[in-house]
């Protein structure tokens, strides 16, 4: 991504009646490569005084131009990031082109990153753009960096930017993980290379249509040749202690740019959860189930990633990258014991389940990209990628039930095993033409192609002889084939006071799901339009008014639309819904912001087939049933205030309120179910710096999540809270953190269901108060800016939840 330096300037110079001249050349550094972003500033030269006439900078090429300039004497300063300046006059009486070498300087470098930088935050039409380039935020991992990041709100694995899921990029390649394994990655990925963060609301054309929220990493550019190396480990106490640690290493020369990680994660977390469910008869409470869980899930999980840049020449680079997650041992250990009452609260029996799974998966995901760059600025992006999936989990589950002397009356069990093979393929072409300085176009198409087989086989186990039988009425399997052929068209323009953005996709979607052993077949072909416009106007010097507008899609992923069931206990059961459809979300947002520190904004979402997961009571069975389901259709409307400033020299503050109505209707078990609820969302950041040289920095941050609604569901209100500090020890080379995270223990939540003929409660108490530990070290040429980034697919995002 293009990192814009502005020049301000002030051009006061003479009229003479000479002819128009042009001052322009290319930056280079001590191996001839280009230099972007590099600042030129001319002077003009009188015998009373020294005038800017203009400044520019360098695009990626490392070309300047200055143009309509008059003959006369001038001087002009060429500096960039950790080189030493040039600084000259000379004689203007032609059109000039002189390219200039920047020589490394090694003592400014050391001098830049003595002294950290604050992070700042940008508010476009579009986007949130938050820099963190070396500042004390960048200092610790990705997720931490996330966490910090203005509107975005992570709770347990669950990363929310304004109510939605946000599709997550590194370096606009989109990173297809389960939310569980993407809260790995992030973890065990090192923060201090990263240059900033968007925050992409309403994402461009060029976006799938599934990616109605977009959090971008962009990763610094390799700029300095030489090798670099960063070693980083942390200690995590919760309720138990995990631990991770890797290494990140870095090395470009005139052709090769590499970037190599690894890292591992060793984890037990726990989670408590309090249930309470009321089972009906003609509307009426006949039976109370009262459940205590406590799950531990131990995780040992390898992460590596590879990237590999070849510079052709100035104009082409190729690039293969290649990712890696691998998990040999992932268990789950899941305690209960349930409490079955009567209407008058007399207990009628009990029982207590232990189910015990253990996971064996991997993903690996290969990118091989291609870039062109033409005379007239215009690129040609081609991108192809190949993801492979394996998944494997043995269960075994076992329950005793007791009469109501709590005497022990009977046991079941039984055991199943699950496989799931995931292949996708992925094509991509994107073209970008710049039609002048203030507008450009750009088109471009794709293809993804997904297929998965997945099977379960359950074995009944008799408690007497110990003897296995197959349950042919759970053993079952799932073939999955989808493909989407996508094409977009976009187009952004500026004026003096406007500036247009838009575009139009259009994605054409075949998938079948076919169940063998049920014959269940499910088809289904659509082409959809996706829309986006943004319309921004300087209405006056310190105001500005914009509005914008998104059509988006949300496919189910694979495990939604999979009918096995998996059995937690005789009575708990988790299955996909094959009968999905997609849901379909229009997003409007009309704003104002204010010398660049206040935002307003209002916003309106209307959602059909909205898709959640609920849990479902059957009051015949007395059984809890988790399920997608299209709800009908979710009604959003709310008001946004957002402001950063720097309320000291050393203190930076950001602050956001939002309120916002959910309404949620829909026919549920033949019967309309209308339900709404007000709610507020607001954060206070709050970023310190302390000593001379700015090496101890600390962050406090406190979140509110107001009583709010998920698809029928009332959920209870919540306070984030969480307290960091960093800082620079080894001449700046190590960095020693400290985290404590749900200072005032107010994360835990109740979720309640009371609609239609559905009447329960659960609470989780989850493992989220912790104290973290964490050091970093860099050795090697540690001036080296990098390029690391990680390229995946979006399709990798929905293998499972």
């Amino acid at each position: 991504m293009k990192h814009f330096i502005y020049v301000f300037f002030l051009c006061i110079s003479t009229l003479s009646f000479s002819q128009d001249l042009v001052f322009s050349g290319k930056i280079l550094d001590a191996n001839n490569q280009a230099i972007p972003y590099a600042n030129v500033v001319l002077y003009e030269l009188t015998k009373s005084e020294i005038s800017v006439v203009k400044g520019v900078s360098s695009n990626e090429n490392g070309d300047y131009k200055i143009e309509e300039l008059t003959s006369g004497k001038y001087r002009f300063t060429v500096s960039y990031v950790g080189y030493k300046t040039i600084d000259k006059e000379f004689n203007l009486d032609e059109n000039t082109n002189t390219s200039f070498t920047l020589v490394e300087d090694t003592e400014t470098l050391d001098e830049v990153l003595i002294t950290a930088n604050k992070p700042t935050l940008k508010k476009e039409v579009d986007r949130l753009v938050f820099n963190v380039a070396n500042t004390s935020l960048s200092e610790g991992n990705m997720l931490d960096l996330l966490r910090s990041t203005p509107g975005v709100l992570i709770l347990g694995d669950v990363i929310s930017v304004k109510n939605s899921s946000p599709t997550v990029f590194i370096n606009d390649r989109k990173v297809q993980l389960s939310a569980t394994e993407l809260n790995q990655l992030l973890s065990n990925s090192s923060a201090n290379s990263i240059q900033k963060i968007e925050v992409i609301t309403n994402p461009p054309a060029k976006y799938d249509a599934d990616s109605g929220v977009v959090l971008n990493i962009v990763m610094s550019k390799n700029l300095i040749t030489g090798y670099r190396s960063t070693v980083f480990a942390n200690y995590t106490q919760g309720v138990f202690p995990r631990y991770n640690g890797g290494i990140s290493q870095y090395f470009k020369n005139k052709k090769i740019n590499v970037n190599l990680n690894y890292s591992y994660n060793h984890s037990k977390v726990n989670r408590d959860n309090n249930e309470e469910i009321n089972y009906l008869n003609n509307n009426q409470v006949s039976e109370n189930w009262t459940t205590n869980l406590n799950r531990n899930t131990t995780s040992k999980t390898h992460n590596a990633n590879l990237n590999f840049d070849y510079f052709i020449n100035d104009n082409s680079t190729i690039s293969i990258s290649s990712n890696l997650l691998y998990l040999p041992y992932f268990d789950y250990s899941t305690k209960g014991n349930t409490r079955v009452n009567d209407i008058q609260g007399v207990n009628d029996y009990s029982f207590d389940s232990h189910n015990y799974s253990q996971d064996d998966k991997y993903n690996l995901g290969t990118d091989l990209d291609y870039k062109l760059k033409f005379k007239n600025d215009a690129k040609l992006l081609i991108n192809t990628h190949f993801t492979k999936y394996d998944y494997n989990r043995i269960q075994e589950v076992r329950s005793n039930y007791y009469d109501a002397n709590t005497v022990f009356d009977f046991a079941t069990a039984f055991n199943t095993l699950n496989n799931q093979t995931t292949d996708i393929l992925t094509s991509q072409l994107d073209y970008e033409l710049p039609l002048s300085d203030t507008a450009n176009f750009s088109v471009g198409i794709k293809t993804s192609n997904v297929n998965t087989d997945s099977d379960i086989t359950q074995f009944d186990i008799d408690q007497t002889s110990g003897n296995q039988t197959l349950n042919t009425a759970n053993t079952n399997a799932f073939n999955y084939d989808e493909s989407i052929f996508a094409a977009y068209v976009s187009y952004d323009k500026s004026w003096d006071k406007w500036s247009f953005s838009g575009g139009l996709r259009a994605e054409q979607t075949n998938l079948e799901g076919l169940s063998p052993t049920t014959n269940l077949n499910n088809k289904q072909d659509y082409l959809e339009l996706f829309p986006t416009l943004n319309l921004s106007w300087q209405a006056f010097d310190n105001a500005s008014l914009y509005t914008n507008y998104k059509r988006i899609i949300e496919r189910p992923n694979y495990q939604d639309l999979n009918p096995f069931n998996f059995y937690l206990n005789d009575n708990t059961i988790v299955t996909g819904n094959p009968s999905l459809q997609p849901a379909f979300t229009n997003h409007f947002v009309i704003g104002s912001e204010i010398n660049q520190v206040y935002t307003v904004e209002a916003y309106y979402k209307d959602v059909t087939n909205q898709i959640n997961e609920l849990p479902l009571q059957d009051n015949t069975t007395s059984t809890l049933i988790y399920s997608p389901t299209n709800i009908g259709s979710t009604k959003e409307f709310g008001f946004d205030f957002i402001t950063y400033f720097d309320a000291l020299d050393n203190w930076s503050v950001y602050f956001v309120t939002s309120f916002y109505n959910i309404q949620d209707e829909g026919f549920f078990n033949n019967q309309w179910v209308k339900t709404d609820q007000w709610s507020n969302y607001s954060v206070l950041s709050n970023d310190f710096s302390f000593l001379k040289d700015n090496s101890l920095s600390a962050n406090f941050t406190l979140t509110y999540v107001g009583k709010n609604q998920q698809g029928f569901q009332k959920v209870d209100s919540r306070l984030v809270s969480d307290l960091s500090f960093s800082k620079k020890v080894f001449k700046n080379k190590g960095v020693l953190s400290l985290a404590f995270a749900d200072l005032f223990n107010q994360q835990d939540f109740a979720v309640r269901s009371k609609y239609a003929n559905q009447n329960s409660r659960n609470f989780s108490n989850l493992d989220n108060r912790y104290i973290k530990l964490g050091f970093s070290y860099k050795f090697g040429n540690t001036t080296l800016e990098t390029n690391e980034r990680t390229k995946e697919l979006k399709e990798r995002e929905r293998l499972e939840k």
